[in-house]
């Protein structure tokens, strides 16, 4: 039997302590004092340490208290009834308040002061499909695109066993569901997948789409994929009069119906039931990620109907983004194409919302006294909007003993020269004292042609590495003074590789203002700054010529950015940097926008989490082309803040605001 190492028996037993107080706090005292995620998350490293060593296990172990146990394309299909997407709670208040609503709204239109009650359902985190029958037999199956057109991938869905051909009446019928795909067959495809060196699934919902998506039938088939059917959408026959009802007759058909679903009088019952299964989630092999509310009567249904982008008659209500915990194993500090120096945990690797982190930003010196992070920490880390890791907490109980608070160091090697940093005057944020050190110089390229700047194809960090460190190109209007020849030499190249990278730079050759502006790496200007400067300038020189008094009439552009903008351009450096880009590069002339396209004017969006349909940079190209404005931060102007999965804290604070929330369904149908 191996002897443990004597950190390990001091970690088992400080584990050993902290869940015991969580525990006692929450089940004694009813007290919330960590998230029951978290605590998971360290019962599960208590479990492991004691696997690993079983001579630790004791009787007053956490660990005791519970035992163990082909088509050549896709069409586009129109849908025969719309389908909507409902509007999501995040909090008891939130759903407190959608229950205030309803009866505000029953009251008014039948003049009763009535309570309706609610079937609330399990909110299946997977891919909905629309099946339509006739007479009994399946005719179609489409997904639900936006809501107007979806795709027909009938042939896909035909090999979902649970799925059937033919229901038990012949009648004709509309129903929606969700296919999914369960941990256990994810777990196998990914070993199958890891095993011919082809890229792995994040999760089981990113698994089911890309399976009903395949073109070949035989590879949906493969995949053991299953299915809930939970609404009866049109019929034949006469609907049932209630939801609950609705479900049953669902079942009599021959659909699967998850049966998890309950009926609930009062509000307070919806909030427990939403309680039990954010402790229940994972009794399940479908990914769970809230419940879903609905009026029970149809009645009240139809009373309620829809505003123009979600039912008045239900909700979804999400369950809390998921946690867990880890260790910081050190802090170490990365050096931008700006000079900023920005602190980075480097985490024990963990696994969190389907993906494995190993780093998180610490985002400045503030932030890091805010949580008084440390060196050892347990820390309570989760999801925020675009998957990026976000340090909630510190587990302070689990401190190591002898721990020091992090002080930023005076000296970063990475920044060149004497290495000195210093505090941004005014902000939370530390900078190199000297201006082009060579990993800014190199990041600076990465940015120049990365896809938000110039967009040269093929040209990505290692690439760019292997020029400079060749010698091929110093600057950026190198690039464009790229030969085949010089390319022929290096390793990695060959004609065809060669002739793709040249050809790229080519198309670069245009390049829009905001662009241009965004690509030039000038401190405090970013990709929205860069667009708000082309719009009001008109050319580079205009905003080349502009003094900083000029800036502040712009709204969003305050002093800072002037005066970063002003400095920039009255370096001799930069100048002439822009004059060699101007004999290489040509800037497309601003078109001003059609005012039949402007619906959007006036209106400030706010984007947040992972959209499934379209890149973020879509999103923003769709809102700008009907005369939006894209902000990066949530204020009390903002007119809406689209959320997409796992947002973050921008979420919070616009309902903090009183701001309009768009799940990614409503957003599609709002730029549709």
């Amino acid at each position: 039997m191996i002897k443990p190492p004597v950190e390990i028996v001091e970690r088992l037993k400080k584990l050993k302590e902290t869940i015991e107080l969580h525990r006692y706090n929450y089940h004694v005292l009813d007290k919330v004092t960590i998230s029951e995620e978290a605590l998971d998350s360290l019962k599960a490293e208590l479990l492991k340490i004691e696997e690993q060593y079983p001579q630790l296990v004791t009787p007053d172990s956490p660990s005791q208290r519970v035992g163990g146990t082909p088509l050549p394309e896709f069409v586009k299909v129109k849908h025969k009834v719309t389908q909507w997407s409902f509007n999501d709670a995040f909090s008891e208040e939130d759903i407190v308040e959608f229950d205030k609503r309803v009866r505000r709204f029953i009251k008014t239109e039948t003049g009763k002061d009535e309570k309706p009650a609610y079937d609330v359902e399990l909110k299946i985190d997977g891919l909905k499909i629309v099946l339509e029958y006739e007479k009994g037999i399946l005719i179609r199956a489409a997904t639900r695109g936006d809501g107007e057109f979806g795709e027909e991938v009938t042939k896909n869905v035909r090999t979902i066993e649970s799925v059937p051909l033919k229901i038990k009446k012949p009648t004709d019928v509309i129903v929606e569901g969700e296919v999914w795909m369960g941990e256990k067959n994810l777990k196998e495809l990914n070993r199958k997948r890891q095993k011919a060196g082809e890229a792995v699934f994040a999760n089981p919902r990113n698994a089911a789409a890309g399976s009903i998506r395949q073109l070949d039938p035989k590879i949906a088939a493969e995949r053991k994929l299953d299915n809930f059917i939970y609404d009866l959408s049109a019929s034949s026959e006469q609907l049932p009069p209630t939801q609950i009802e609705e479900l049953k007759y669902l079942g009599e058909l021959g659909f699967k119906v998850n049966k998890n679903f309950e009926l609930c009088r009062t509000v307070e019952e919806v909030i427990a039931y939403w309680k039990k299964w954010q402790k229940k989630t994972k009794s399940e092999d479908y990914w769970i990620d809230g419940v879903v509310v609905k009026i029970n009567e149809r009645k009240y249904q139809e009373a309620l109907g829809y505003t123009g982008k979600a039912p008045r008659w239900g909700i979804a209500f999400k369950f809390p983004a998921e946690q867990v915990t880890t260790i910081i194993e050190d802090i170490i500090l990365q050096v931008g194409r700006t000079g900023v120096v920005t602190p980075v945990a480097v985490l024990r690797p963990v696994s969190v919302a389907g993906s494995v982190v190993s780093r998180a930003t610490l985002h400045n010196e503030d932030e890091i006294k805010r949580l008084d992070v440390r060196i050892g920490d347990t820390i309570i880390l989760q999801k925020a909007g675009d998957v990026i890791p976000d340090v909630v907490s510190v587990v302070k109980e689990m401190r190591p003993d002898g721990s020091k608070t992090y002080e930023f160091p005076k000296i970063v090697a990475e920044c060149g020269g004497d290495g000195k940093i210093e505090r941004i005057p005014g902000e939370s944020a530390w900078r190199c004292v000297a201006k082009d050190s060579a990993i800014q110089h190199r990041r600076r390229l990465y940015h120049f042609a990365g896809k938000h700047c110039f967009d040269i194809e093929g040209l990505g960090p290692k690439i760019i590495d292997l020029l400079l460190d060749n010698k091929l190109i110093n600057s950026a209007p190198d690039i464009f003074d790229l030969k085949k020849g010089d390319l022929l030499a290096l390793p990695r190249f060959a004609e065809k590789s060669a002739d793709n990278l040249l050809q790229s730079v080519e198309k670069a050759r245009e390049v829009t203002l905001p662009r241009f502006i965004f690509a030039l790496s000038i401190p405090q200007v970013g990709e929205e700054t860069s667009i708000d400067l082309a719009k009001h300038f008109g050319s580079l020189e205009n905003l080349m010529k502009a003094d900083k008094e000029g800036f502040e009439k712009i709204s969003g552009i305050g002093p800072v950015v002037g005066q970063a903008v002003t400095d920039w351009f009255g370096n001799k450096t930069n100048l002439k940097l822009v004059a060699e880009l101007f004999k290489r590069v040509k800037i497309a002339k601003l078109s001003p926008l059609e005012k039949s396209n402007a619906r959007l004017s006036g209106k400030t969006f706010v984007l947040t989490g992972g959209l499934l349909s379209m890149e973020r940079d879509e999103a923003k190209t769709k809102i700008r082309a009907l005369g939006g404005e894209v902000s990066e931060s949530v204020s009390k102007k903002t007119s809406y803040v689209v959320a997409g999965e796992n947002a973050g804290s921008k979420l919070d604070k616009a309902k903090k605001l009183g701001v309009e929330v768009l799940s990614e369904d409503n957003f599609l149908r709002l730029i549709k």
